[in-house]
């Protein structure tokens, strides 16, 4: 899938990204509405009409912080994927990837996906950037297949969505504060999960290392 174009100038050089990550901290502090050019300009020590010079808008300013930070999580998976060439350990090594974002992660990625509700290259963009998301994890079921590592009970596709969506519903629970599960205990029920849906007999990794 082709990405769609995204609302950015040029203006700003290496400087841009420090702004960047400026407005990424607000966003996941006051959410989409109430990102400003003012919060943004107290938060990163730039004046606001630098800001207006690199971005224009203040809805741009914030579409794209949200997508230069969606790309940034999606390469750090795939430098996840890439360090593990056993299936099972790497489809563990993503898994634990998302179990242990930070909060600020949390809440932008929730900001993210609320505002692309709304947005129609938002919601573009949202669905590229699921696809580049979900490609490691597949390719972890699928060659762990392929290699006999795994007996899948169900369609790859489908138990590859089922796990992003379990991820998915927990990093919600956690940025609305709902009771939820630690981290720890979570991974422990998904790692049976995932046992079973793959028919995986070795029983590591079982805990996390650092």
């Amino acid at each position: 899938m082709t990405m769609p174009a995204m609302r950015k100038r040029r203006a700003g050089g290496e400087k841009r990204n420090a702004v960047l990550d400026a407005v990424a901290g607000v966003l996941a502090a006051r959410g989409y509405e109430n990102t400003r050019f003012a919060d943004v300009s107290a938060a990163g020590g730039v004046a606001i009409s630098t800001l207006q010079t690199y971005f224009g808008s203040r809805e741009d300013m914030v579409i794209e912080a949200m997508q230069v930070f969606t790309d940034r999580e999606v390469d750090a998976l795939q430098a996840v994927s890439a360090a593990e060439a056993d299936p099972w350990r790497r489809l563990v090594a993503l898994m634990d990837r998302s179990l242990h974002n930070s909060e600020s992660t949390r809440q932008v990625l929730v900001e993210f996906w609320r505002s692309a509700m709304r947005d129609d290259e938002l919601r573009a963009y949202s669905a590229e950037v699921q696809t580049r998301y979900r490609a490691p994890f597949l390719a972890a079921v699928r060659e762990g297949a392929e290699r006999g590592a795994f007996t899948l009970a169900h369609d790859a596709e489908a138990m590859t969505d089922l796990l992003l969506s379990a991820l998915a519903g927990l990093i919600i629970s956690r940025v609305q504060r709902h009771p939820t599960p630690s981290p720890a205990d979570f991974r422990d029920v998904l790692l049976t999960q995932l046992r079973l849906m793959l028919g995986v007999q070795d029983s590591e990794p079982s805990t996390r290392t650092d």
